[in-house]
């Protein structure tokens, strides 16, 4: 059977969170608004509970989790929603990366033409941003400072918290897009001046089709959101419409058990990264990012000489693997995370993502690397 090496994609489901999820499909469907009956108190308790789980993975309070479809959506509700309040104020000057999420990228093109200035940081060849770049970067005017927690395309950890402790003083929000790093790298997604944080069941082992934005206070204030649809009024009417109880109770269980398991999974996940090296390295891997700030389950590669979609195509019953973002994936245009780190463009033709989980079983390495060396 081939080996699923793509969870930066998508990742497996945790078994307890399928259990969970099939019990509120059946026989536990109640609507979570139903007032009149059993069945909906018990949703409206479900609900209630996942939204504590969800926030407890970062220290915030239930009543600060909005539930919505994935960190797409809590992108666009973040960025797009603080449209209003920057017009009120007159702070239309945003700060970003380079190397951000197309669901980040994209909303801010669009508030870029409706007359916000957006400035994108670059990161050069270690894959993340400097927290000086960040206070360079700042004036009166700034809205919002946009720094994802985990690329998804090279696993580099950005320093979220050094950036927060730049924006200490600034009335600037702080969001973070943390769909890779949520329930893995925890200390960071914790620390109070991040005011919004994007969340994704599907990076963290549990369902697809729902995520989550952590919408802190900050000196009693939430954040001045404004939905971007309407009808319901559910999610204090940021996100109206009928809640999936059984996604968002399966995001609860993934995002506690991700909390509680955390170390346990983390050492797989470097126990499977040194047999992956270990079992590549007759190639020469060419490793893309700081390795000293890369997450425990992913690496960015290339193998000179070698084409990305040639070794992809060559080893695809042996192994399951990306050369970039799976949402841009059908585009084969260059990655834009790979320019932004300056790398040649042979590099970047031969990138290779390989990402796995704690629920990864063994690789025959020896007949993968015996597969990519046929290609010499």
């Amino acid at each position: 059977m081939t080996a699923y090496l793509d969870c930066n994609a998508t990742t497996p489901i945790e078994p307890r969170v399928r259990d969970l999820v099939i019990q509120y499909l059946d026989p536990e469907f109640g609507n979570a608004g139903s007032r009149t009956h059993d069945y909906g108190v018990r949703a409206k308790r479900a609900v209630q509970h996942a939204r504590a789980q969800v926030a407890g993975v970062v220290q915030a309070q239930p009543d600060e989790v909005l539930f919505t479809s994935g960190a797409t959506e809590s992108n666009n509700l973040t960025i797009l929603g603080l449209e209003g309040e920057g017009r009120r104020s007159g702070r239309r000057h945003v700060i970003t990366t380079q190397i951000e999420h197309k669901a980040v990228l994209e909303p801010l093109e669009v508030l870029e033409e409706r007359g916000f200035k957006v400035v994108r940081l670059p990161c050069g060849p270690s894959g993340w941003v400097h927290p000086e770049a960040v206070a360079e970067a700042l004036r009166d005017d700034t809205l919002l400072v946009s720094v994802m927690h985990v690329n998804n395309e090279t696993g580099v950890i950005q320093p979220v918290e050094k950036v927060a402790a730049v924006l200490a003083d600034h009335p600037a929000y702080f969001h973070v897009d943390a769909a890779q790093g949520f329930g893995k790298e925890l200390d960071a997604l914790q620390d109070s001046r991040i005011d919004l944080i994007s969340v994704s069941g599907h990076k963290v082992y549990g369902p697809k089709g729902v995520g989550a934005l952590v919408a802190r206070r900050r000196r009693f204030r939430r954040p001045s959101l404004s939905p971007l649809f309407f009808g319901g009024g559910q999610e204090r009417g940021l996100r109206p419409g009928t809640l999936p109880v059984h996604l968002i109770a399966g995001l609860g269980l993934a995002a506690e058990l991700g909390a509680k398991e955390a170390g346990v999974r983390k050492a797989r996940c470097l126990a499977f990264r040194e047999e992956t090296m270990r079992g590549l390295a007759p190639l020469e891997p060419v490793i893309h990012g700081d390795p000293d700030r890369t997450s425990a389950h992913t690496v960015n590669l290339s193998f000179p000489g070698l084409d990305g979609e040639a070794v992809i195509v060559a080893v695809k019953d042996l192994i399951a693997i990306s050369n970039g973002s799976a949402c841009t994936s059908q585009s084969y245009t260059p990655s834009h995370v790979l320019e932004a780190m300056g790398l040649s463009k042979e590099q970047i033709r031969g990138a290779l993502r390989i990402s796995w989980s704690h629920l990864t079983g063994p690789v025959d390495w020896e007949a993968v690397t015996n597969r990519i060396t046929s290609l010499l």
